[in-house]
Order: C-alpha cells, then structure tokens, then sequence
C-alpha cells in the first residue's frame, strides 16, 4: 500500500505507453522504457509511489519541467535540462482496492494514506555520470571530457537560476544524464541504459560484451543533460530545510541556514572533484561517539580551513556542532590538507594542474553563499574555458 506500481512488461499506460523493460529503481520511483504507441518513439516513463505527497510533489516537478520547457524557447541553455513531454496519473493496486465481480475488474475504494500514481514520460536519455565513472575508477574522467560536461551542467544550472528561478537541490553523478549526439552513439548509450542497475558502461578493452561498448573516441562526443527535478523548489519558496544527497551537501544546508542557488554550485564542485579524481571530496562516516553531519563538518573545516566565529554563530544548528567559534564539540582533532596537495599526493597531479583546479574549485566552496561563484562566473573561469 502506498508503494511501488507492480508492472509488468508488455503492459500500457494511459492506453498508449507499452512497457518494454525496466531502465532503474529509486527510493521514491521507478522509471521503465516505453514504446510510445501514439507517435512510435520510446519515452522513458517516471512512476512515483503511490503514498500520500508524492502527488504533490509530482505536480511540483511537472510545475518545474513546464517552466523549463517555456523558458527554453528563449534560450537555449534549456537544452542542458531533461524534457518532459507528458504526465498522467495512473491507478494501481498498491493505491486502491480492486473489487472482482464476474471476471471483471472494478475499483472499489481507497486504500487509506494511498493516491493514484503519478507518472511522468520525458526524452529517453543513457545512463548517468556515474555508470561512466566506473570505468575510470582508479583516475577520474578525462579531464577534456570533465570540462566539456561541467560547462554544460553550469549552464543549465545559471538557466535554471536566473530564468526560471529554480533551484535543483540534488546535483550528483547520478543527476547527471549521458546522451548521444549521433544516432550511432545514442544506440550504444541505448545498450547501456541498465548499466545504473550494476552492469555499467563498458569500454572497449575493458571486458564484458564488445557490442555494448563504447570506444575510447566515443566520450568526447557524449553530451550531458541535468535530470530530476524531484527535490527542486523555486528561489522564492523552498520547501525544505533538508535538501541535497549528503556528499554533496551545501554547509548552509548541513548547519540549517537558509539557502539559495549557491547551494547547486557547492554540490557542483563536489561533483567536479568526483568526475576528475574517481573520489568523493567529503565522504563523511560516523563513528561511534559523533555523528555522520559532525565528520563531514570535521571535514570541511579540515579543507577549507576554520569558519569564521561570526559566521559560525550565525546559523540555527551552529550550538549542535560547535561548544564556541572554531571548536567542534566532538571532534577536537583535526587534519588539515590543503586541495592542490589532496591532488598532487592522492592523484598524482602535477602541481600546476593541481593549482588550476582548486582555483575553479575553491570559489565555489566559499563558506558565505553571498560570495560564492555563481554558474556564471565558473563557466567564465580560466580553467574551464581553457
């Protein structure tokens, strides 16, 4: 009850969506590969669960795409964002009781905290950054490639800012949609779609099956689109206090101050770090006597160095973290590393490659959101432009 709409393959939507196979599973959707029977192309169809808010926020995300798609006519770094082309609600019997009365089906009442399930269709897109990664574990992404992606991320990032006054709360690898600009090269992302269920994008030489691969020279021509708008708000009216995937998290967001676009921009920098180097910038665990939020602020003050008292006591959780200005109350050692010697020593960068990156980096982890680079100011910086 309240879950998961149970589908089967072959079955159709709203009587003109067939599913084909299942392209990927999360905490709050399943998202299935469709044949549009209407207008015979596939479609990938997003299915939320059926528990009460989940229409509500459906209606949010359809409200969001919507605004994307009218604001994209007047500029065409909308295109960096994922296309909805229809939504629709759906009955299941994880949101209703079925009544069965001579071989016939009919709806008989609601299940009690259950609603219809609201399904999106948008563009069929490949896999995410992060079955791309997998392949690069060890070395990161190619840096050409990683400058070519994070230009067109940033981009659609100052579009959703700036015209359409949205913030995306959830940048991550997985956020982050691969596609094809050739028919060849959508075709063998196509094959890779189920990489996001563990199989990933293979390239050549890199084992499995050689006709689901990806040449080397392939990567350069792979395009990247900003995906689910599940978790985004308007600028104007966030909706939560807790947002973004903890990795990436803003540290306005982790220590309760009230947040805005700078928020993206942080979580894109974790990003770019991720895609360069195959690590995490902040991978914060708990531990027995401190939590997960207190190693990752531990971590951030060891990176970036200690937050200034009248900023620190400035912010609604600032007592849950801090016993006074620049003393953690349960973490007292500290590492500091600075981040061109995190990439010089850990990923072997040369030290003027090291000292380029963190100074892309370092502007857009700036500790007050009012002073941190906007997408803009990024995609002008010397390094990515480079």
């Amino acid at each position: 009850t309240g879950g998961h709409h149970p589908m089967q393959e072959g079955e159709v939507l709203n009587a003109r969506y067939q599913v084909l196979h299942k392209l990927g599973c999360g905490t709050f959707a399943t998202v299935w590969l469709c044949q549009d029977m209407r207008r015979k192309k596939q479609v990938a169809v997003k299915v939320l669960k059926s528990r009460e808010g989940f229409a509500e926020t459906a209606q949010d995300e359809v409200a969001f795409l919507r605004c994307v798609s009218c604001m994209k006519k007047k500029d065409v770094a909308g295109e960096n964002i994922v296309c909805l082309l229809d939504d629709f609600r759906m009955i299941g019997e994880n949101g209703f009781h079925i009544l069965l009365v001579g071989g016939n089906t009919f709806p008989c009442q609601w299940i009690p905290n259950s609603f219809p399930h609201a399904c999106l269709v948008f563009e069929v897109l490949g896999p995410s950054i992060r079955c791309l990664m997998g392949n690069y574990r060890a070395q990161g992404l190619p840096l050409p490639f990683v400058k070519k992606s994070l230009q067109q991320v940033l981009a659609g990032l100052h579009f959703l800012h700036k015209c359409c006054r949205i913030i995306h709360a959830d940048i991550k690898p997985e956020n982050i949609l691969l596609c094809g600009c050739s028919k060849r090269l959508q075709r063998l992302l196509m094959d890779t779609l189920d990489c996001d269920q563990g199989t990933g994008v293979r390239l050549k030489g890199a084992g499995g099956d050689l006709g689901n691969q990806l040449e080397e020279s392939d990567v350069m021509s792979i395009e990247v689109k900003i995906a689910d708008l599940g978790s985004a708000c308007w600028t104007y009216k966030p909706f939560s206090k807790e947002i973004q995937t903890q990795p990436y998290r803003a540290l306005e967001v982790l220590l309760g101050l009230d947040y805005g676009t700078p928020a993206d921009i942080w979580s894109t920098a974790c990003l770019a770090f991720e895609m360069a180097t195959g690590d995490r910038l902040f991978d914060p665990q708990p531990g027995k006597y401190f939590s997960r939020d207190d190693d990752h602020v531990a971590r951030i003050i060891e990176l970036l160095g200690r937050i200034p008292p009248e900023i620190v006591f400035s912010w609604n959780k600032s007592t849950k973290f801090f016993s006074r200005p620049g003393a953690l109350l349960r973490l007292s050692r500290l590492f500091p590393r600075s981040l061109p010697g995190i990439l010089a020593d850990r990923h072997g960068w040369t030290p003027r490659e090291a000292a380029a990156f963190a100074a892309f980096l370092l502007p857009a982890l700036h500790y007050e959101p009012e002073r941190r680079a906007s997408a803009a100011q990024s995609l002008r910086h010397a390094w990515i432009a480079a």
